[in-house]
């Protein structure tokens, strides 16, 4: 054979792998078990509905999804790992708005988000709720509103850890409303529902996907929901704009990111799979009754959808002075 035409084939072997291999990659993945890695504790709207992506991953693409707890530094540990690890599509990162928060309130972390991760899918979002211990005297949002005023720094409310939902609620609330309340952070979701059940901290926001049946058992006093309209599972509770703070809005929204660098046939086959997951029949009706409601998004639209969230809190944590 000629030099060039043996030049000429040689190229061709090699430019061919390249040309099919995203279709390969899309058409393989996965081959072997994926983790889902949570850094969050378990028992919370993260832990919750990584499990349930998990299995409708599992059971479309029939291979194990696994769902890995690693909570600490307000998401920062398990997200970091998840940012180390290569990005082939067998890592994947269940994260919500705490990482566009951290974005701006802990700017020195080990990674950055629209730089070091590649947007998957959105999940879902729900209200949270303002509950207070039964203990408390304010009946009401305005009631409580004026004993703080009158007592500040007397009241404290419990968060999941710094930059959380939970405890950026708070914060917009106390920045909205004119209050001086303690934040008082936890390891997680969970203790801080236990903390507030058991009277150690008078207030918390919280997800009504895990808070509604507490409120309904009368372990804590529902005072407002966030979002604003009110919301469907705690209908005869007011939202904190209608109750005393206009224009107050928060809620909690999930999603899935990769390492940069995933292929996009990977992630365009995940963000499918995640889409037919939660617009199923019956996921709808199971978060229905939780007050949940699906985030169906593209890759690009869920990258909008980020950027924008980034620049909402790094508004408030400028406005409050929380930046580390």
């Amino acid at each position: 054979m000629p030099f060039l035409s043996r030049v000429t084939a040689l190229a061709f072997v090699v430019a061919v792998p390249l040309f099919i291999s995203p279709a390969l990659a899309q058409q393989d993945y996965p081959s072997r078990s994926v983790r889902v890695i949570v850094p969050f504790g378990a028992g919370g709207p993260a832990d919750v509905f990584a499990r349930q992506i998990a299995q409708g991953l599992s059971e479309s693409l029939k291979q194990p999804f696994v769902v890995e707890n690693r909570p600490g530094a307000g998401s920062i540990i398990g997200t970091d790992a998840v940012a180390k690890s290569p990005p082939d599509g067998y890592t994947l990162l269940l994260m919500s708005n705490t990482h566009t928060t951290n974005e701006s309130l802990t700017p020195n972390k080990p990674f950055q988000l629209m730089r070091d991760f590649v947007p998957v899918a959105a999940i879902n979002y729900s209200d949270l709720v303002m509950v207070v211990h039964p203990g408390v005297a304010a009946k009401d949002l305005k009631e409580f509103i004026a004993f703080a005023k009158k007592e500040p720094g007397k009241l404290n409310y419990g968060s999941s850890g710094i930059a959380t939902p939970y405890h950026m609620a708070g914060e917009l609330f106390k920045s909205m409303s004119g209050t001086d309340i303690v934040h008082i952070p936890h390891k997680a979701s969970g203790e801080m529902r236990s903390a507030v059940i058991g009277g150690h901290v008078q207030m918390a926001f919280d997800a009504v996907t895990t808070m509604t049946e507490n409120v309904k058992a009368g372990q804590v006093r529902a005072l407002a929901t966030s979002a604003p309209q009110r919301s469907s599972v705690l209908p005869d509770v007011p939202t904190v704009a209608e109750a005393g703070v206009p224009g107050y809005d928060a809620t909690i929204w999930l999603g899935v990111m990769a390492p940069v660098g995933t292929p996009k046939a990977i992630v365009d086959k995940l963000n499918a799979e995640i889409n037919k997951t939660i617009t199923k029949p019956e996921v709808k009706a199971a978060w229905d009754k939780q007050g949940a409601v699906a985030l169906t998004m593209t890759p690009t639209e869920f990258d909008a959808y980020l950027r924008k969230d980034i620049e909402k809190w790094a508004a408030v944590v400028r406005a409050a002075n929380l930046a580390k």
